[in-house]
């Protein structure tokens, strides 16, 4: 769980800044100080509310996207109200029937396909569950068979004999011996890496100079590159609920949502991204600029581990820094906690 980061906000100035932020949330639009002193009961006039405005101002929890608006939250003021919500709060507990309706879920795969389906709809954001670590299928072996003399048929095996093809175009016609030394090399240096990682070190040694002068290398990493860049393991990751946020997020610039939906199909990126920001067991939030990553910085995080025995897995959402916090972590963190549950006693 992110730490708390606003002990050193005075109470009555946090008080303020959590209705600020729940206001903003529910309707969308700046808040006055008049509206705050009016409708929140605080027992002071809207002066003084305004002065507690600008000291949250000058601070960097809030500020004013015109000079004769109302205030938003920040990055910070949403951290602050976040951290508030978190403070003294029980474990969660899904719905009985939801629950109910993912143990009656065949196998593992349709556990976690139900989970992002429950996630999105409960939440109204995008919901992802992420397989235990060691069900992550993993590089076993790759051939390549020449179907032609610029055709390529990729043959990729992964743990639990998951297969997959592809047919590429070589830029070069190669024999057959060179398709064989390309596939020698490459089983040999990644052969038990999971499908990610294959990709992340097929990309680092590319870069290095020792690939120009080396042919072999290169021409295997080349062809791997090209092979990797579409085969996707299936049964990893599953995502629902992208049309649900573009209901949430109409003002956003469409190269924002281009960038996160782009991350989405590359399943493999998301789930690299995922397991670089958990930083332990049970629940972690990350909101707008707290993501290393600038294509998650305009959204939120809130995600929880689970368990089926020794084994980790992640069930989250994703979606706007303007999102419904309570009920999404209430949602994320009941689900992880069912989910351990139910692989556990399977």
């Amino acid at each position: 769980m992110v730490a708390a980061r606003s002990t050193s906000v005075p109470e009555r100035d946090r008080r303020i800044l959590a209705a600020l932020v729940h206001s903003y949330i529910e309707q969308g639009e700046p808040v006055s100080s008049l509206r705050l002193a009016e409708q929140r009961g605080f027992g002071m006039s809207s002066a003084t509310v305004r002065n507690v405005l600008s000291r949250l101002e000058e601070a960097g929890f809030v500020h004013q996207p015109h000079t004769s608006a109302g205030r938003v939250p920040t990055d910070l003021g949403y951290r602050v109200y976040v951290d508030q919500l978190l403070e003294g709060r029980r474990p969660s507990r899904p719905a009985a029937h939801v629950e109910a309706r993912l143990r009656r879920a065949a196998t593992v795969p349709d556990v976690l396909e139900d989970v992002s389906q429950e996630l999105a709809r409960a939440a109204h954001q995008i919901g992802f569950a992420v397989a235990p670590e060691s069900q992550v299928a993993t590089f076993r072996h790759i051939d390549f068979v020449a179907l032609d003399e610029r055709r390529v048929l990729v043959v990729l095996v992964a743990t639990g004999g998951e297969i997959a093809h592809k047919v590429i175009e070589l830029e070069e016609a190669l024999r057959p011996v060179d398709l064989q030394q390309a596939a020698n090399y490459l089983n040999r240096e990644f052969a038990g890496l999971t499908l990610a990682k294959v990709r992340d070190a097929i990309e680092a040694r590319l870069r290095e100079e020792r690939v120009l002068y080396d042919k072999l290398i290169q021409r295997a990493l080349t062809l791997a590159a090209s092979s990797l860049s579409e085969l996707e393991p299936s049964d990893t990751v599953f995502i629902q609920g992208a049309s649900l946020l573009l209901e949430e997020t109409v003002d956003f610039p469409i190269e924002t949502l281009r960038a996160l939906f782009k991350m989405i199909e590359e399943k493999h990126r998301l789930v690299q991204l995922l397991n670089e920001c958990i930083d332990g067991a049970g629940l972690t939030i990350l909101i707008g600029r707290e993501h290393s990553t600038p294509e998650l910085q305009p959204f939120s995080l809130i995600a929880s581990t689970y368990r089926d025995g020794s084994r980790t897995g992640m069930v989250g959402v994703i979606g706007p820094t303007r999102m419904r916090y309570s009920r999404a972590i209430a949602v994320v963190d009941g689900v992880s906690r069912a989910m351990t549950s139910i692989l556990i006693a399977r």
